[in-house]
Parts: C-alpha cells; sequence; structure tokens
C-alpha cells in the first residue's frame, strides 16, 4: 500500500524557511522539519506545550497558512507515528545529501528538527543510533519545553553536537525554571510585546529574531523574540511586556 506521505505535493522532509535562511548571512545553510504543532494530526508532538504557546503557535504564519501546506504537515506527522523507520530512513538520507551539497559550496550545515514540535531526537533511534550520533559532525538545535530534556542538556546528557534552548511560557512552573535555568547556564527563549528590552530577570536580551544559530548565543542569556502573527493578542501572559 502506498503510504499517505507519498500523495502529498513535496515528497522531502526537510525544509526551510524565512528564519532558517538568515543563517546564511553567517555562513550557516539550515534546515529542518515541519510537523503538525501539538495534536492537530492526532498524535501530539508538543506533551509539555502550554495554552499560550498552542495559541500563539506560528505554525500558520507564513506558508503555513495555506490549506496544502497544513495537509503536508499533518501528512508527515502521520508518516512518523505510522511508520517511524520509514521516515527515519528517509531523514537520514535527506540529512546526508544536504551534508554533501553544503561541502561542495564550501559552507556549513546545521539542522533544526523541531521546527513546529518538541520531540526528544536524542532518544529516537535508527539503526541502534540517534541521528544526532549517525552525524556527530554537524550541528543540531532546537528549542524545547521539556524540564527533563533541558536538565538533562545542562548536566551535558545529550549528545555534544545538539544545543538546546528552553523555551518560557505562561505558567508558572514554567516561569520558575526558566529563571532556574539561566541561573545554570542554560539559554531561555522568551516572547516579547512589539520590541525587545536588554536585560530580563538580570540577563543579557540577544536578539533571536536575527538568525536561528541559537547554538551561537554564548551562556546564561535570554533569546528575545518580538511577537508576530497570533502572539500579537495574547493575553494568557505567554508574551512579555519589555520594562
Amino acid at each position: 500500500m502506498v503510504h499517505v506521505w507519498c500523495r502529498t505535493m513535496s515528497a522531502t522532509l526537510l525544509t526551510t524557511n524565512t528564519k532558517l535562511k538568515k543563517n546564511i548571512k553567517l555562513g550557516w545553510q539550515s534546515w529542518g522539519i515541519h510537523l503538525s504543532p501539538s495534536s492537530k494530526s492526532g498524535f501530539n508532538v508538543c506533551k509539555d506545550a502550554s495554552p499560550g504557546c498552542i495559541a500563539a503557535c506560528l505554525d500558520t504564519s507564513g506558508m503555513g497558512g495555506f490549506s496544502n501546506v497544513q495537509q503536508a504537515r499533518i501528512n508527515k506527522t502521520r508518516f512518523f507515528f505510522q511508520d517511524k523507520q520509514g521516515f527515519l530512513s528517509q531523514l537520514k538520507r535527506e540529512i546526508g545529501n544536504k551534508i554533501k551539497t553544503a561541502k561542495r559550496k564550501g559552507i556549513k550545515v546545521s539542522f533544526r528538527l523541531n521546527l513546529t514540535s518538541d520531540l526528544p531526537w536524542e532518544k529516537i533511534r535508527i539503526d541502534g543510533k540517534s541521528l544526532l550520533d549517525h552525524f556527530p559532525e554537524v550541528q543540531f538545535m532546537d528549542y524545547t519545553k521539556s524540564p527533563e530534556r533541558m536538565t538533562q542538556y545542562l548536566q551535558g546528557k545529550m549528545p555534544a553536537n545538539y544545543h538546546l534552548t528552553f523555551s518560557r511560557s505562561e505558567e508558572k512552573a514554567n516561569q520558575k525554571l526558566s529563571e532556574s535555568f539561566l541561573r545554570s547556564g542554560g539559554n531561555v527563549a522568551v516572547v516579547f510585546r512589539d520590541r525587545l528590552p536588554s536585560t530580563w530577570k538580570g540577563c543579557k536580551v540577544v536578539d533571536g529574531d536575527e538568525t536561528d544559530l541559537r547554538f551561537l548565543d554564548g551562556k546564561g542569556v535570554v533569546v528575545g523574540l518580538v511577537t508576530k502573527g497570533k502572539a500579537k493578542a495574547d493575553s494568557t501572559g505567554f508574551v512579555v511586556d519589555p520594562a
């Protein structure tokens, strides 16, 4: 039986977007995967998402607003859960091909596998290893709302080529964790209304909209993101009003 994914408009898993394209100015070509966020596909890929995060999600911004793009993301997500090894085999090939192309061009390459998801890629195995371990010479990065994953990252229990930034949300427990992670040298992404402050909770704020190369941010910094799309109407506390 032909998998539903094969009948979609595009048969590739990796994609790019406006944010990832900004990385090229610093000599990096970056690729990622847009899955269907939260549980829109019938499968939950964002188990720690807060109500504010779900409401403000950028899944429908830009090209994501088109119905065919939404359906493609749903199909990719179902492909992952219904034929995980088939999905991973294809993704492994695509990553390898992107690396070869980047080498021919003489540029560096990075991957963000959770563009609109929060899957634990460090635990997902193909041929006995995670994709991060299959390509140890390549930089991977993601945002996460998972306290467990961020704690493991700060404890040095993630692959050395995987960088994580914790994502702040409106929930009190998350806010306490955000401050704790900052004190431990981790980085925390915060969405600010209209403009970025110079500091937040005593920590330097860097412009997270300039590029998506979070592994170049240094340690213990706030990754500031200015409100976009649905986030502009947020009233949950997910968006922070700069002082």
